[in-house]
């Protein structure tokens, strides 16, 4: 049941427009709760640029929490396998 909880906070990073990610995670942050912003490979700039957005115009009081970085090991259509990054950034309201 917890985990239902937990995959609410998440805001995971794709290829929509920046603010939708933004907005989304204040909206997590509005409500008191921890939030944390998911990227995999090329997607981890853009998961800096909303984490850095929102802390610095949305949510001045905001604090970064945590940052986690991973690396996974992934096999390509073709059978090689290939190492893909990830980051989680997590921030706190307050």
């Amino acid at each position: 049941m917890s985990d239902d909880k937990e995959n609410d906070n998440n805001v995971y990073i794709g290829k929509r427009p920046t603010m939708n990610y933004v907005m989304a995670a204040m909206m997590i942050l509005n409500n008191d709760k921890t939030c944390c912003i998911k990227a995999r490979g090329r997607a981890i700039s853009h998961a800096v640029d909303v984490a850095e957005i929102l802390k610095n115009k949305f949510a001045k009081d905001a604090k970064y929490k945590d940052i986690r970085l991973s690396t996974e090991q992934l096999t390509n259509n073709d059978g090689k396998i290939s190492n893909v990054s990830s980051i989680e950034i997590e921030i706190s309201p307050k």
